[in-house]
């Protein structure tokens, strides 16, 4: 049904599932480690769940997935928002979709074939399990070493020492494999990293207390040695959750492709899989499916939702002539289509390939850290070798000596404070915005989002609710609302909806219609007290087409009635562009949405630079014309449509109402409905950095002092790991500042 000829938009997301107010919310995380356990092996079909977010949504999807025939087996994965089902061969996807719809829960078809097997958090539990186990240790050999400090002598001295290494060598072993492994990687490769120093450290110093012991001598250091890897660990799993993202959103673009086509042929119509469809073929495709491939139609009249592309909320007419592309939905009649381009040369596609090029070039950012470590390895090994080399000829030839000296200065340089110099602010930082509705997705986000000076925000979901309410009913005679609501009564267009809703909730009691008929493309008709009545588009009602959003009533012969729609603001958008504004921040507003409203929104909040009717690769090429023009953007946006922009722009936001893919695609995602964060966010962000400049500071000043005297022999092995230790707390308590 078309109620609408004035916007080129399409279907809002259908969010009948409310994520507010749900009583099983509270059980949802064990629920959640429930569905972890994977995809059903040998799952045929496999859907996206949007709106699902709690215990509800799993047992409400699996028990209705269960109902249809030829269902066997159905499981939701909630953290990846999807359902797996095992289901016979004659099942279609579209059915499932359908039942699931009539729940209340948006589905969409995804291609298996396209997702790579999404890991667990197996690293992130790795590190938290060898951060326990270095820990226990730690406190163990500690309380021993405290009895050797108390004056411990000898044979029982030697016990202590023994026993400490029997806790240590294991712990050290087991808990820097990290470590060991990425040093012994960065070694074949002919390079040095931060972890070939790491290693080489707590190796010397669990050597050398081995060897004391073994000689009975005074010291050992395996307390140094565990309560170094125990740090380091800390320091890495820090650094590991911040820089912790999605799967990718290159891969859910693509796996949106539906995986089959109905192909017409001379004998009839084939089922064959996206990839054999060639130029020319012939697809049918029916209401509530989703287009296979981009393709001209040949045949039929009906209205698809691209919101899934464009973003934006109201349906557009598709008849003979008009051009569809991959990903849109059909929602209301059957269409022919002539295929242009399928498979990997599809929109959808070219889509996805733009989204992944953007993310590997981001991958390609460093941190402060790491660059700096690249001139801090090779420095720390000359500075050991060096003391090495020194003491050997001064105590003409004390192996031992100048080995608990080099020791010392590997430990004592050991880049635990600079390795936490980064990952300690951005967590304090990630915490303060996480309280304020803002999650931190990659660990170099905030020094990202230090640097911006424009901001480009897309309209429909992200500065407005996406979700369009009538504003003139009062302008209805009581028949004429009425009758509206009759109409809209019986359709599913996202207008109507809302119409009969807002009706209702006015206490309008609907009129008693005949005859009722669902034109595709164009509107519904009936007939009230003998004369035709009709809701629709502009030019099949015989009304007066303008630039906003808007829907027509026609009764009998009388003047047509126009009903206009607006799309709220989101709270908090007008003070976040203010505060961009007054930041000094140029903003831009990019909207698929017409002309008319993008201006409007515009002038509302202030906005100078706006554009219009802007497809998908246009956002990402004005992106990319700003950054090209040296500018530093922050990308806001919501939809599929934004994804590459997303990925484009040197940081970027999307509302937890997003897709998938667009919130994998950024760098932040906005919790709540609040658009005002996003502006803290920047704030923050340059408090934050300048947090990181002191902690590189405090890290420089401590090897300024500390080298030295470990250098000049005053140090020990285990002094080096306290005086580590105390610089890597004074960072963590200098980043803690930030809360």
């Amino acid at each position: 049904m078309a109620l609408s000829s004035d916007i080129d938009g399409t279907a809002p997301q259908d969010e009948h599932v409310s994520a507010s107010a749900c009583p099983a919310c509270l059980a949802a995380p064990s629920a959640e480690q429930l569905a972890k356990s994977g995809d059903i092996k040998g799952a045929r079909l496999m859907l996206s769940l949007p709106t699902a977010h709690c215990a509800v949504c799993i047992s409400d999807v699996e028990r209705e997935l269960h109902k249809q025939p030829g269902v066997k087996s159905a499981r939701v994965n909630l953290t990846l928002k999807r359902v797996s089902v095992d289901a016979e061969p004659g099942v279609e996807a579209g059915a499932l979709i359908s039942a699931l719809d009539r729940i209340g829960y948006e589905a969409h078809e995804l291609d298996a074939g396209m997702l790579s097997a999404t890991e667990n958090d197996k690293r992130g539990r790795d590190l938290l399990m060898r951060i326990g186990v270095a820990g226990f240790a730690m406190m163990n050999i500690m309380l021993l070493s405290i009895s050797v400090w108390s004056g411990a002598e000898d044979s029982t001295r030697d016990m202590f020492h023994w026993i400490s290494g029997a806790i240590a060598i294991p712990t050290v072993l087991f808990a820097g494999r990290p470590f060991f492994s990425n040093a012994w990687a960065a070694l074949r490769a002919r390079r040095l990293g931060m972890d070939v120093p790491i290693s080489l450290a707590i190796i010397l110093a669990t050597a050398i207390s081995l060897y004391e012991t073994s000689q009975s001598g005074r010291h050992a250091y395996f307390d140094a040695a565990v309560m170094l890897t125990f740090f380091l660990l800390v320091g890495r799993y820090l650094d590991y959750r911040t820089r912790a993202t999605a799967r990718s959103a290159a891969e859910e673009l693509a796996a949106l492709e539906v995986p089959r086509a109905t192909r017409l042929t001379d004998t009839g119509e084939e089922t064959v899989p996206v990839a054999e469809l060639r130029l020319g073929d012939l697809v049918r495709v029916r209401p509530g499916g989703r287009i296979p491939a981009d393709g001209t139609v040949t045949e039929g009249t009906s209205e698809t939702d691209r919101s899934l592309l464009t973003g934006e909320s109201l349906p557009v007419y598709a008849g003979p002539g008009s051009v569809l592309s991959t990903g849109e939905v059909n929602l209301t009649g059957p269409l022919t289509l002539s295929v242009t381009a399928a498979g990997k040369d599809s929109s959808l596609h070219r889509m996805a390939d733009l989204v992944a090029a953007a993310e590997s070039a981001k991958t390609k950012y460093t941190s402060l850290a790491e660059r700096a470590a690249r001139a801090y390895a090779p420095i720390v090994h000359m500075l050991s070798f060096t003391s090495f080399v020194t003491w050997l000829y001064l105590t003409g030839g004390d192996v031992r000596h100048a080995l608990n000296i080099s020791a010392a200065v590997l430990i004592i340089t050991c880049p635990c404070a600079l390795g936490l110099a980064v990952p300690a602010v951005v967590t304090a930082a990630s915490g303060k915005l996480f309280r304020k509705g803002l999650l931190i997705k990659d660990g170099t986000a905030l020094e990202r989002m230090a640097e911006v000076d424009t901001v480009v925000f897309d309209k429909t979901g992200t500065l407005t609710m996406g979700a369009p309410r009538p504003e003139n009913l009062s302008d209805l005679t009581p028949e004429q609302l009425s009758v509206a609501a009759a109409l809209a009564g019986a359709s599913s267009h996202p207008l109507a909806r809302a119409l009969h809703e807002v009706a209702l909730a006015q206490g309008c009691v609907p009129a008693t219609l005949d005859d009722l008929r669902e034109v595709p493309g164009f509107g519904i008709e009936g007939k009230w007290q003998g004369q035709l009545v009709r809701l629709g588009r502009a030019d099949w009602i015989g009304a007066e087409a303008g630039d906003t959003t808007a829907t027509h009533l026609k009764i009998g012969e009388a003047a047509p009635a126009s009903i206009r729609f607006h799309d709220s603001l989101r709270p908090g958008a007008e003070e976040a562009v203010a505060a961009f504004a007054r930041q000094g921040s140029e903003i831009w507003l990019v909207s698929g949405d017409v002309e008319g409203a993008v201006a409007d929104l515009a002038a509302r909040l202030g906005i100078s630079n706006y554009r219009a009717g802007v497809l998908p690769h246009e956002k990402a090429e004005l992106v990319q014309f700003l950054s090209g023009a040296g500018k530093h953007v922050l990308m806001v946006g919501d939809g599929l449509n934004d994804t590459a922009a997303l990925a484009s722009a040197h940081v970027s936001v999307s509302p937890a109402s997003a897709l998938d893919a667009a919130r994998t695609a950024s760098d932040i995602v906005l919790l709540g409905a609040d658009l005002a964060p996003v502006a803290d966010a920047a704030r923050i962000a340059t408090q934050a950095r300048r947090r990181i400049k002191e902690n590189f500071g405090i890290s420089i000043l401590y090897n300024v002092i500390a080298v030295p005297i470990a250098l000049i022999g005053l140090a020990t092995p285990l002094a080096a790991a306290l005086a580590m230790s105390l610089s890597s707390i004074t960072v963590s308590l200098n980043s803690l500042r930030l809360k």
